[in-house]
């Protein structure tokens, strides 16, 4: 029941944004702003402010790590073999099928780890999300690398794609501050709360009003079997892993989460930059957002009482 709560909530916001969007209550300009500060500044901000509060000691995230890069490791390299051996995809819609399958919506990953488990569920999604940002868009960068266009097909495109990645340059400056001692210094922690308190209620409105109904047709088979990984194998082998590794509690729970979710939507902002295929990318999107509503719930009853 606490779990459908704090699920509703975030729907209710990414339902909230879709509709503004279809009624044109505001601009497509302005959404493409407020994706394009949610993405840049605030929830940069937010990671940032938690992590560098973080301390590990005494803390389960060797387990959390071991789980997440299992879990990852397993996905990738499905989807990968698939792609090799079927050749049912062109190269530009395999980087679009891998990042629906690999990837994972941070904010409402959080936003419902948050509604669950209040500040200790959003550390503990930080932590995730920490080590997760960085691995996922290593591996995206290097599909990219592998089968996009020729402009990315270069190690200078690989390197400047994860330098200028705003998430994991602010997982490292968290992290690094956190883990030095240091923390925030003076304001700067009272500035940084203020702005991230504002990243997940601007990012789930605009993850609603990313969605394209309409880009959905004639992409059924990219949309499956990105949805098989994200929705079944993902949580499948994350249980697995949880189970063998001994976590519990609260780091379970926000594990089995994350890797729940449905892909995020800046996997379309990474698809036009290196050349993947957009028109799926957006379909994967937006289905696996629209099934989040059905499949996140039942997959909650399943698993979470296994670590509750």
């Amino acid at each position: 029941m606490d779990f459908l709560i704090a699920l509703s909530s975030v729907m209710t916001l990414i339902v909230i944004g879709f509709v503004l969007r279809k009624t044109a209550f505001l601009p497509d300009a302005a959404w493409s702003g407020i994706e394009k500060l949610t993405y840049y500044i605030l929830f940069p901000s937010l990671l940032i402010y938690t992590l560098s509060r973080q301390n590990l000691q005494g803390s389960d995230w060797q387990a959390m790590l071991l789980v997440i890069v299992g879990t990852l490791l397993l996905a990738a390299t499905l989807l990968v073999l698939w792609h090799l051996l079927s050749g049912s995809d062109s190269d530009a819609t395999f980087t679009s099928v891998f990042q629906g399958g690999v990837r994972f919506n941070t904010y409402i990953a959080l936003a419902v780890a948050q509604g669950l488990y209040g500040a200790a569920g959003l550390a503990i999604g930080s932590i995730a999300v920490g080590f997760m940002v960085v691995l996922i868009n290593i591996a995206c960068v290097s599909v990219f690398v592998i089968w996009g266009n020729s402009a990315a097909r270069n190690v200078r495109a690989f390197v400047r794609e994860l330098l200028i990645n705003p998430l994991i340059i602010a997982c490292l400056i968290g992290w690094g501050l956190g883990l030095s001692g240091i923390g925030l210094p003076g304001l700067s922690a009272d500035i940084l709360e203020i702005i991230g308190r504002a990243a997940l209620p601007l990012g789930l409105l605009a993850v609603g009003a990313a969605l394209r109904l309409d880009k959905i047709k004639g992409h059924s088979g990219a949309i499956v079997k990105s949805s098989l990984v994200q929705f079944v194998i993902k949580p499948a082998m994350a249980a697995i892993l949880i189970h063998y590794s001994g976590l519990h509690g609260v780091a379970a729970v926000v594990l089995i989460l994350v890797f729940m979710t449905p892909t995020a939507p800046s996997a379309y902002i990474l698809a036009r930059q290196l050349g993947g295929d957009t028109e799926t990318m957006a379909s994967i999107i937006t289905v696996q957002t629209i099934m989040a509503f059905l499949l996140m719930p039942v997959i909650a009853k399943l698993l979470f009482p296994l670590f509750s």
